[in-house]
């Protein structure tokens, strides 16, 4: 249900270290539970992220959520294509509706992070 090679938060959101770089969004759960996003505001390539600091917002018909860093560091890319089509978050976490790119100031960070099994239970769903 949960990627194993990613990395998650307890906020729901999740990390994916490729190379020196880590790929950020959130998890099907979060995406679940918000249901029909309908806007996703993200910071500026070139800003600063601190671990476990809220750096953009989602916003769904039901609720505006923060989005927490899962890592330090500074933003080399967004993905754009969430500001046309932000819903794409409701059927492809993992891949289309990745987030960030960010370059780690503190890569150990991401060793605080859940695996899939952890947080599969964080959320009281069993992983397969």
């Amino acid at each position: 249900m949960y990627p194993k090679e990613l990395r998650y938060s307890k906020e729901h959101e999740w990390a994916k270290l490729e190379g020196s770089r880590v790929r950020v969004g959130i998890t099907k759960f979060a995406a679940d539970r918000l249901s029909d996003i309908v806007y996703v505001e993200l910071p500026s390539v070139g800003a600063e992220i601190k671990f476990m600091e809220p750096f953009g917002v989602v916003e769904s018909v039901k609720a505006v959520s923060d989005l927490y860093a899962p890592v330090s560091g500074k933003v080399v890319e967004t993905n754009a294509g969430l500001a046309d089509k932000p819903e794409v978050l409701n059927t492809d976490p993992y891949d289309a509706a990745w987030m960030l790119v960010v370059e780690p100031s503190n890569p150990a960070e991401l060793e605080q992070l859940l695996d899939a099994n952890a947080y599969a239970a964080h959320v009281g769903e069993g992983q397969s």
